[in-house]
C-alpha cells in the first residue's frame, strides 16, 4: 500500500507540477467550450437577427381585396416587399420570377386561381372543384423558407377566417365542441426533457476524453520514453504501481471531466445570452434539479465509468509500443463508447429491461436519463454500476498481469 501511495503521487506531481500541462488539460478546455459556445450563440443570434431585419420579396398574383386586407391586417406588408401582378403580367415575367426565388433575390410567389371567386361562390359539396392558391419558394434559403412560413401562419390563416365566415355567416356554427387538455406528467420529467437526452452522451465523451488524455500517456507514453523501464526496475511492487498510476489516473480524468461538465454549465447560458433568446439547450439546464439521493447516484455512476474507461485505456495503452500505437488501439473504442452514449437520445420511451443496465457505457448512460427524470429505481442503479465495475475490475487484473511480463512491458 505504501509503494501505491508512493507512485500516486508521483504521478499527481508530475501532472501538477507541470504547468502547460495543468493549463492544457483543466484551463485550456473550459475557455474553448466556453468561447465555443459563445460564439455559436452569437452566430445564431445573428441569423435570427438577419432573418427578422431582412426586407422580402414576394410576387402576389391575382390577389382580390380580401387577400389585400388580409395581408395588411396580418402585418406582412410591413416586413416585406410586395409586388401584385394580374395574371397576363405574371405570365409574360413568370421564369424570371421563378430564377430569382432560385438564386435567392426572391422570396415568395403566391399564386392565386384566375377563376378563384368563381370557384369560391360555386362550391357546394365535394364534388365542385376546389380554389387553388399556389405557394412557391426556396427551401434552402432561410429567407424564403422563413417567409413562407410568415405568410401560411399570418396571412393565409386570416384569409381562410374571412372566406368561412362570408360562406356560412357566424363562424360560431363551425364550432361542433370545446376542446380541453388535461396534462398528466411529473414535472421534473418535463422541465428536464432537453438535459435527459444530452447529458447521458455529454457525460459518457467527456469522461472517455478525459481518461483518454491522461491515460495514454501515462501508459504508452512512460514506455516510449522508457522511464517506466526505470520505474519497474524500482523496489516498489509492480502491482503497487500499477494500481497507483490507475488511482492517479482515475482522479485526474475525474477532475477533466468535472472541467467539461462546469463548462458546459456555464457555457450554455452564455450561448444563451449572445444568441438573444432562451434557447431549449439553457432551458434544459435550469430544469435539471436533483435531490441528495440523486446527486449521489450520478456521483457513483460517473465514479463507476471513470474507473472502466481508465481501465480500458490502460490496458489498451500499456500493451503499445508507443503513443501513436496506444491511440489506433484506443480510437475504435472511443468511437464504440460514442454509439453506445448517442443511443439514449433516441429511445422511445419503452421500459429498459433491468439486464441491459449491466451492459457497460450504455447501461450508465441510461441510468443517467432516468435520473434527470427522476425515475431511476435501486435495482437498475445497482445493475449499472455491476456490470460497469466487474468488467473493470477483470480490466485492471489484465493490467496487473501485463505489467509482471517482460515481454509487455519491455517491448521484447
Amino acid at each position: 500500500m505504501n509503494g501505491m501511495s508512493i507512485i500516486l503521487k508521483k504521478e499527481l506531481k508530475r501532472v501538477f507540477g507541470d504547468k502547460k500541462l495543468v493549463f492544457s488539460m483543466f484551463i485550456l478546455p473550459a475557455i474553448i467550450m466556453i468561447a465555443l459556445y459563445g460564439i455559436m450563440g452569437f452566430m445564431i443570434g445573428k441569423m435570427n437577427s438577419d432573418i427578422e431585419e431582412n426586407v422580402n420579396r414576394v410576387y402576389v398574383v391575382n390577389a382580390d381585396d380580401r387577400m389585400k386586407n388580409a395581408i395588411v391586417a396580418s402585418g406582412f406588408d410591413k416586413t416585406n416587399d410586395i409586388t401584385y401582378f394580374n395574371d397576363d403580367e405574371f405570365k409574360a415575367q413568370e421564369q424570371d420570377i421563378r430564377d430569382e426565388i432560385l438564386n435567392g433575390d426572391a422570396q415568395l410567389i403566391v399564386y392565386v386561381e384566375k377563376d378563384f371567386n368563381q370557384k369560391f361562390t360555386s362550391y357546394s359539396d365535394s364534388t365542385s372543384p376546389v380554389p387553388q392558391i399556389k405557394i412557391s419558394y426556396n427551401s434552402t434559403e432561410n429567407y424564403s423558407q422563413n417567409t413562407y412560413g410568415m405568410f401560411t401562419t399570418g396571412v393565409l390563416e386570416i384569409y381562410r377566417t374571412g372566406l368561412l365566415q362570408e360562406r356560412v355567416g357566424s363562424l360560431d356554427q363551425l364550432n361542433v365542441f370545446d376542446l380541453q387538455n388535461d396534462i398528466i406528467e411529473k414535472e421534473e420529467k418535463a422541465n428536464s426533457r432537453f438535459i435527459s437526452m444530452m447529458l447521458p452522451y455529454m457525460i459518457v465523451i467527456m469522461l472517455f476524453a478525459g481518461a483518454m488524455s491522461v491515460g495514454v500517456d501515462a501508459m504508452a507514453g512512460e514506455k516510449e520514453r522508457g522511464t517506466l523501464a526505470s520505474m519497474l526496475l524500482s523496489p516498489v511492487n509492480r502491482t503497487a504501481i500499477a494500481g497507483g498510476k490507475i488511482i492517479a489516473m482515475m482522479i485526474l480524468s475525474g477532475l477533466s471531466a468535472i472541467v467539461y461538465v462546469v463548462s458546459m454549465m456555464v457555457a450554455m447560458p452564455v450561448m444563451s445570452a449572445m444568441g438573444g433568446e432562451e434557447t431549449a439547450m439553457s432551458e434544459g439546464l435550469g430544469g435539471l434539479s436533483l435531490s441528495l439521493v440523486e446527486g449521489l447516484q450520478l456521483a457513483a455512476i460517473m465514479l463507476a465509468l471513470v474507473f472502466l474507461f481508465v481501465a480500458i485505456i490502460s490496458f489498451m495503452a500499456i500493451r503499445a509500443k508507443d503513443t501513436k500505437a496506444a491511440s489506433s488501439l484506443i480510437s475504435p473504442i472511443y468511437i464504440v463508447v460514442m454509439v453506445a452514449g448517442m443511443l439514449t437520445m433516441f429511445m422511445s420511451g419503452k421500459e429498459v429491461p433491468i439486464t441491459r443496465y449491466f451492459i457497460p457505457v450504455y447501461g450508465n448512460a441510461v441510468a443517467i436519463k432516468d435520473i434527470c427524470n427522476g425515475e431511476l429505481v435501486a435495482s437498475n442503479f445497482l445493475a449499472s454500476l455491476a456490470g460497469t465495475v466487474i468488467i473493470a475490475i477483470l480490466l485492471t487484473i489484465g493490467i496487473a498481469r501485463a505489467f509482471d511480463d517482460e515481454k509487455i512491458m519491455f517491448n521484447a
